[in-house]
């Protein structure tokens, strides 16, 4: 395990925590109307607006979505790093290994078979209820499938083996949501695949106040378990000489992984690649595979990342938004392309 010189961490650590906020900062500046950025400065300080309407855009539609954004990046980020120590596979992240087909399938069979959904997208009109029984649902989904995950994983040794075994989980609670989609209505219908595409501006204030604690809790309590990943980077008997619970640490990151992913795909949909992508583009940018440094980095960089494909996806000056899946996958596809072709060196690494 990699552990270089700390006060070259901090000034990255730093400079990552600026982009965050510049990009926080742009989200909320560009978009179909441009606000300049000292008026929105003047109104995240309560200052009145030149233009009362920025105002409402920017505390009432931007906001919340820039929000959602940071959280939802920050929480993929760090449920795919967590993944890829747990597994010891480079390749791990909730989309590739099913959890958020999982996650999915929890919120299939609350909207579609309770037809819950309404509107313009899956979560409108859902009351504090619907959305804790949306998370609920979509948790409970992340973390069966990833327990049956590492179930087979037990006994597979081959890691494309166990790649292509979550494939096929995931393509089987695909199918038994494409069962429930055949007997829904044509609204339902059309509301699940609206937020099949991933978007992060669904999500209002109401929502927050579930979909916030969630998010901060679990990445709390991911950052409480970086010595049992750095036992765990190691291998179990490793883990064992030090005096680490195996078992017990293996539950911790499973239930803080499936929180992340499963509250994520609950409110925003599955949105893929920024779990599998970002923790590499940390561990290139620091040279380290300590968790101390990476599970702050992967979450401020994931953070910085999805604001800038929901940036990107609104395409400013525009009336058009792009779906997000289709922005991430074009932002992950070449990192993990890299990943592949770097195979060798990753598992030098990953054997510590």
């Amino acid at each position: 395990m990699k552990i270089a010189r700390v006060p070259n961490h901090l000034f990255l650590l730093a400079l990552l925590a600026a982009l965050l906020v510049a990009i926080f900062l742009l989200s909320l500046s560009l978009g179909s109307v441009s606000i300049p950025l000292e008026q929105i400065v003047t109104i995240l300080f309560g200052g009145g607006a030149e233009k009362a309407s920025w105002a409402t855009i920017v505390l009432k539609f931007r906001l919340p979505k820039a929000i959602t954004a940071a959280l939802a990046g920050a929480a993929l980020s760090a449920s795919g790093l967590q993944m890829q120590t747990l597994f010891r596979n480079p390749l791990a992240d909730p989309f590739v290994l099913g959890i958020s087909s999982g996650a999915s399938l929890g919120v299939a069979l609350v909207v579609l078979a309770a037809g819950v959904a309404g509107g313009s997208t899956l979560l409108a009109g859902v009351s504090l209820v619907g959305d804790m029984s949306l998370a609920v649902a979509s948790i409970t989904g992340s973390v069966l499938v990833l327990l049956l995950v590492m179930a087979v994983a037990q006994r597979v040794q081959s890691t494309m083996t166990l790649l292509i075994l979550g494939l096929m989980f995931g393509y089987a609670t695909s199918a038994l949501v494409s069962v429930l989609l055949y007997f829904s209505i044509a609204e339902r219908i059309q509301a699940y695949i609206s937020w099949t595409f991933g978007s992060f501006g669904g999500v209002t204030w109401s929502q927050l106040q579930v979909f916030g604690p969630v998010v901060v809790a679990a990445l709390i309590l991911s950052h409480l378990l970086v010595k049992s990943l750095n036992a765990l980077l190691l291998g179990d008997t490793y883990a064992r000489s030090m005096g680490l619970n195996v078992r017990l640490a293996r539950l911790g990151v499973i239930l803080t992984s499936a929180s992340l992913a499963g509250a994520v795909t609950a409110f925003c949909g599955p949105i893929g690649f920024l779990g599998v992508a970002v923790p590499h583009l940390c561990r290139a940018l620091l040279n380290t595979s300590d968790h101390r440094l990476l599970l702050p980095a992967v979450t401020l960089l994931g953070a910085g990342l999805a604001l800038a494909a929901d940036l990107l996806a609104q395409l400013p000056g525009s009336q058009l938004t792009l779906p997000l899946n289709a922005v991430t996958a074009l932002l992950g596809a070449p990192v993990v392309g890299w990943v592949i072709l770097r195979q060798r060196n990753l598992r030098e690494s990953f054997a510590g």
